[in-house]
């Protein structure tokens, strides 16, 4: 059996705060155009989600999601896997042991942020990293990872487009989730955060005007023509 995948090693792989917004700016972008139904996107992001804070999501729509948010102190991130053994609902409903314990008090308000726990307060995560906006590298907590699982806290998959990076896996993502066929050279204008055309937007999607997209840009903070 392979080595197990776990939020230790998507630490070590996980770019720069400001890397990681621009990728994350990018799928939710890409994802806008792709799926005009919010409802049906696997990933978002909101420039305005809270005071001075901005939040990038993913969901799958089978219960696993992640939220990430960049502030002024830095980013914090959270990941949940609903069939981990670390789920704190086959935990006697308490977060795993080192999953959330070592955050900074700075970071302590989304931890407890009530868009990120259940109807009991109970931190819904398997996963946790956070990177101040001094820090030199991301960091994570102490935790004894049940064993014989490949992936037991779920960040392999979880967080799989924010360690690889390339326009190919998007692609490959793409188009097995939306059943289409994916522009790569498309995708990799979006990666660079190339202002969208109307040439552009038609290379992933056909059915979608520019004009559609104005909303989602701004909400996105997707770089525009001046």
């Amino acid at each position: 059996m392979d080595e197990p995948v776990t939020v230790h090693d998507v630490a070590r792989r996980l770019p720069t705060i400001a890397d990681l917004r621009d990728l994350c700016r990018s799928l939710a972008m890409l994802d806008a155009i792709l799926s005009p139904d919010w409802e049906s996107r696997y990933y978002s992001f909101n420039a305005a989600w809270a005071e001075g804070e901005e939040m990038a999501s993913m969901r799958n729509g089978s219960g696993d999601e992640y939220s990430i948010v960049f502030s002024a102190a830095g980013a914090y991130v959270r990941g949940f896997d609903h069939e981990s053994p670390m789920s704190p609902y086959g935990n006697d409903g308490e977060p795993w042991p080192g999953v959330i314990d070592d955050v900074p008090g700075v970071f302590k308000p989304f931890v407890e942020e009530a868009a990120f726990t259940d109807e009991d307060g109970v931190p819904v995560a398997t996963a946790c990293m956070w990177r101040e906006a001094t820090d030199d590298q991301w960091h994570h907590g102490t935790i004894d990872f049940p064993p014989d699982r490949a992936d037991p806290d779920g960040a392999a998959s979880l967080f799989e487009l924010l360690v690889n990076r390339s326009p190919e896996a998007f692609q490959r993502f793409a188009e097995d989730y939306y059943e289409v066929s994916v522009d790569l050279g498309a995708v990799s204008d979006v990666y660079a955060l190339r202002p969208l055309g109307q040439e552009l937007v038609s290379s992933l999607n056909a059915q979608v005007d520019l004009a559609d997209l104005a909303q989602d840009i701004s909400e996105i903070g997707y770089p525009q023509h001046r």
